[in-house]
């Protein structure tokens, strides 16, 4: 499916990322060939347009110009994919309750911005989260920057 004004190659997902997802979702003994996570990504593009479209279909049969969020989960729905739209939403929920609390952070707070040593952690932290969601709750625990325990240790 090509996408208006652009030819495939121009619509992908970033090839290091994709590949850390699908390594992190395998157990550790499996090995993936480079052809088959190029397949991999190429399915996830696929499958990110058939979406898309879908959405862009009932945001226009709703005569809106924008498409919302409840477009995508009916986008779902309609192309048979009904069984993720509770996963799906509660995502959509976090992001958009992390998305406000930062937004609230930034204009309504005059704490100093997050040393480098501080957002890699968060970000750790936040790695560890979504890879619990993605297998089950299973949560492993992720070691503090030696910084932050000494941090921690002078409060």
């Amino acid at each position: 499916m090509d996408i208006v004004g652009r030819t495939k190659e121009d619509a992908s997902l970033p090839k290091a990322t994709m590949t850390k997802i699908i390594k992190e979702m395998l157990p550790p003994d499996v090995r993936v060939a480079r052809d088959t996570q190029d397949l991999l990504i190429d399915c996830c593009v696929e499958f990110i347009n058939l979406i898309s479209s879908e959405s862009n279909e009932v945001c226009n049969r709703e005569e809106r110009r924008t498409i919302a969020p409840e477009h995508v989960l009916k986008a779902l729905e309609v192309l048979g994919f009904g069984e993720y739209i509770e996963e799906v939403y509660a995502a959509y929920e976090q992001h958009r309750l992390e998305t406000v609390d930062t937004v609230r952070a930034g204009k309504c707070s005059n704490v100093a911005e997050m040393t480098e040593e501080e957002a890699l952690a968060e970000q750790q932290r936040m790695f560890a989260e979504a890879r619990a969601r993605m297998n089950g709750g299973v949560t492993v625990p992720s070691k503090q920057p030696d910084s932050e325990v000494d941090q921690n240790l002078n409060n």
